[in-house]
């Protein structure tokens, strides 16, 4: 098994611009650890891929994964790298974009709830998606992503 800091994922981070100004699509993770929480629980749609898989490609597997829609076509503005918290480096890609929410249907995982239970829990990836300010986004966004939403910020500036 590949240790923490040896992970990778890829994502898209979907923005629009309205009257309101620049929105971007950002995920609830979803399961049990993050019900209750707001601040630092939305992420950019992503998800790991293995060192033989080009990240672009993983970014636009993982969107369909995550999100149940096909990724959407458009120029895609490279927003570089982060390194998170636990060590994971993320990479993301930014493609002007709109989206009904409405029609996520999000992917699941399996594990263990509660915990030392022996019963196994589905949970969906993402258990809600939204278009947030970039102010707000970067209120709730997982700490290490907040440097997306400023690098998408001067490209669109």
């Amino acid at each position: 098994m590949t240790s923490p800091r040896g992970r990778r994922s890829a994502g898209l981070l979907l923005f629009r611009r309205t009257d309101a100004g620049l929105e971007v699509l950002l995920g609830h993770m979803g399961g049990p650890f993050f019900a209750r929480k707001d601040a630092g629980a939305w992420t950019v749609p992503k998800g790991e891929y293995e060192p033989d898989e080009p990240a672009w490609e993983a970014a636009r597997r993982e969107f369909r994964e995550e999100l149940g829609l096909a990724p959407p076509d458009g120029a895609a503005v490279p927003l570089g790298e982060v390194r998170q918290t636990g060590g994971k480096i993320v990479t993301v890609w930014a493609v002007e974009a709109d989206l009904d929410p409405a029609t996520v249907v999000p992917g699941t995982f399996r594990m263990e709830w509660p915990p030392r239970s022996g019963r196994t829990q589905e949970f969906p990836e993402l258990d809600r998606v939204e278009w947030l300010g970039v102010d707000r986004a970067r209120e709730v966004i997982v700490r290490a992503q907040a440097a997306f939403l400023d690098r998408l910020a001067e490209h669109s500036a």
